[in-house]
């Protein structure tokens, strides 16, 4: 049949009417980038047009970015993008300076802000703040000081509190390699006793010391040597089934055999602190308050261990800052999984 322009827009109309004519299918929106994702795509952008990613408070997963481009790439990945000054490059080149070495302090990128913070502890000299000053008033606004509540020391004495050199620290994480099993905790204190126990006395012996790392790093390991043991994988009663890495913003717990379960949030990622004892690098930076004796506890969120407790300042009365060692190093490290 033959349609005159009139029949043909009768037609469509009908067609409209009917059903028979299928809409466009419109384009699926991106899931929401991940904080895994984001790491992912920020090195794969690279150095000069990326400087980190957070979590904002609304849950959302934000990436730093140099340019338009980069902010596209971000958005059709799913998550929120967010143009800034200064690139992760720029950033560790602003770190570079304005670390200047001096014991007491703690240095870490903020993402949030787009700069360099430098905590300083009370036991940092008149001299020394004054030329901390000079160095981040030399940065043209890509640092930051911050004064650190009290000392910046390390958390001597998480999870169960374990026993050697006179000191107590707290067990992390308990782990395996196949059919043998030991625990992580901090290497400051492993460097300190070859032999570790579960009680003062030294009655219960847990097991000895196969390797130890501080400073640079922060961790230890121990193998159980006393097969009447009971060994699970959880810290407290959560269930620890896998590790991760950390991100700005996250909302973490740590528990240690000082003070207890704890939460707070990830402020900071490869952070160096300069402890009197010896500096530390890579270190993960929180709001998080620890004592003497949380040393080696575990920083976990939900069933994901992440990290180690080493240090930090100010106690959980009045709040403080606490940094921990990464804990997927040491797993590599000594080839040992969670379970």
């Amino acid at each position: 049949m033959r349609l005159t322009r009139r029949g043909v827009l009768s037609a469509v109309t009908a067609a409209l009417v009917s059903g028979a004519v299928a809409a466009a299918p419109a384009h699926a929106a991106p899931a929401p980038l991940s904080a895994d994702r984001a790491a992912t795509l920020t090195a794969a952008l690279g150095a000069d047009r990326t400087a980190g990613s957070y979590v904002d408070a609304s849950g959302r997963t934000v990436v730093a970015v140099t340019d338009a481009r980069a902010a596209a790439t971000v958005r059709a990945a799913g998550g929120q993008a967010r143009l800034v000054t200064r690139s992760t490059a720029a950033l560790e080149r602003a770190q570079s300076r304005v670390d200047l070495g001096v014991t007491g302090t703690a240095t870490y990128v903020d993402p949030v802000t787009n700069q360099v913070v430098v905590g300083v502890d009370s036991t940092v000299s008149a001299a020394d703040r004054a030329r901390i000053g000079a160095a981040v008033a030399a940065s043209g606004g890509s640092a930051r000081t911050t004064d650190l509540a009290g000392t910046l020391s390390m958390r001597i004495s998480g999870g169960d509190a374990i026993y050697g050199g006179g000191y107590r620290c707290s067990l992390g994480f308990n782990v395996r390699s196949g059919s043998t099993y030991y625990f992580l905790t901090a290497g400051h204190c492993t460097n300190l006793s070859a032999s570790w126990y579960a009680n003062s006395a030294l009655s219960t012996k847990l097991g000895d010391r196969t390797g130890s790392s501080f400073p640079g790093n922060d961790y230890g390991i121990v193998r159980y040597t006393n097969t009447s043991v009971a060994i699970d994988g959880s810290v407290g009663s959560q269930d620890i089934t896998a590790a991760g890495d950390a991100y700005v913003g996250q909302a973490v717990t740590r528990r240690g055999s000082t003070t207890g379960t704890r939460t707070g949030t990830v402020t900071g990622l490869n952070a160096t602190v300069r402890y009197a004892e010896g500096t530390v690098r890579g270190m993960i930076a929180t709001n998080v308050c620890a004592e003497g004796g949380d040393s080696g506890g575990p920083l976990y969120a939900g069933s994901t261990a992440l990290g180690l407790t080493s240090g930090g300042s100010g106690n959980c009365r009045t709040g403080g800052q606490t940094f921990f060692q990464p804990v997927k190093e040491a797993l590599s490290k000594y080839g040992v999984a969670v379970f």
